[in-house]
């Protein structure tokens, strides 16, 4: 290893960073809590150890050049390795250890929490995980659960939340049941369709009816209060439904239903006790399932 290669200040890298996702120095200093001319001296510093010109400025704001461009994904990937070092050593150092109960729905459960556990499992093996699959919002106050992942924000005051990213959702449907009904390319076409439902068919037809789709119960002979159920459905072919977007590409059994409708966006709030949220345990957990989450639906 030639350390003499290595000629710059990791900090220096972060503030580089920073700058480059807020799109000033001084937000970027607002979000690590530094003053401006420090961020900038940091700056200026990584761009005369590496030798090249990171920023044009322009008045406030600055924009990548060529070269900032090229940095910007080998910082990335510093960062996140440098987060995985930092809850590792926490999971060691702190020795976590115990039971902690996840909620998250149906779907979630299935297809994106299992992902989320194995980068757990590295960081405290001596963790042990009860993952709460329901669709229904589980009562955190009375301790049915430690962390919760939801698309609604909590009201209740003595909750802790954080919106972790918005995502989106599109319809998709099963090649099969393209093949023998057609693909649909208008708004009018998908009223010809079968829908599969989650749940409550009135709030589903209210729900495309906003959208400009005009549905009615004829449309959903098919359905399950299981989210899962009813996602198998589309996956055998039953019919067409929405999915978030983060689900459906890791099933190759589905394909997006091209039509002029918008994406659909929501939020996904992690949320726990305030009481909670000051254990190391829920701490680790709730921070590598905020990390996780926002790179999964990028």
């Amino acid at each position: 290893m030639n350390w003499q290669g290595v000629s710059f200040d990791w900090s220096h890298v972060r503030a580089f960073l920073a700058t480059a996702e807020e799109g000033s120095l001084s937000a970027a200093a607002r979000v690590l809590r530094q003053t401006q001319p420090t961020l900038g001296r940091q700056v200026a510093a990584l761009e005369q150890s590496l030798g090249v010109t990171l920023f044009e400025r322009s008045g406030r704001s600055v924009a990548l050049t060529e070269a900032g461009r090229e940095m910007l994904a080998h910082a990335k990937s510093m960062r996140e390795a440098a987060m995985h070092l930092s809850l590792v050593a926490s999971g060691q150092s702190q020795s976590i250890e115990g039971t902690i109960r996840i909620t998250a729905s149906e779907v979630f459960c299935t297809h994106i929490m299992p992902l989320a556990l194995l980068r757990l499992r590295e960081v405290a093996p001596k963790l042990e995980v009860d993952l709460v699959s329901a669709d229904d919002l589980r009562d955190l106050q009375m301790r049915e659960a430690d962390i919760a992942i939801r698309h609604v924000r909590p009201e209740q005051p003595e909750l802790f939340a954080r919106l972790v990213t918005e995502t989106t959702a599109h319809l998709y449907a099963a090649p099969r049941y393209l093949a023998e009904r057609g693909r649909p390319s208008s708004v009018a076409d998908l009223a010809r369709h079968d829908f599969i439902s989650f749940g409550d068919i009135s709030r589903m037809i209210e729900f495309f009816g906003e959208q400009g789709v005009q549905l009615s119960p004829e449309n959903f002979r098919m359905g399950s209060t299981s989210g899962s159920a009813a996602w198998a459905m589309v996956e055998q072919g039953l019919g067409l439904s929405l999915m978030a977007d983060q689900v459906a590409r890791r099933c190759p059994g589905v394909e997006r239903v091209v039509s002029v409708l918008e994406p659909v966006r929501f939020p996904i709030w992690l949320t726990t006790h305030r009481e909670l949220h000051t254990s190391r345990r829920i701490r680790l957990v709730f921070d590598l399932l905020a990390d996780f989450l926002s790179k999964d639906a990028a």
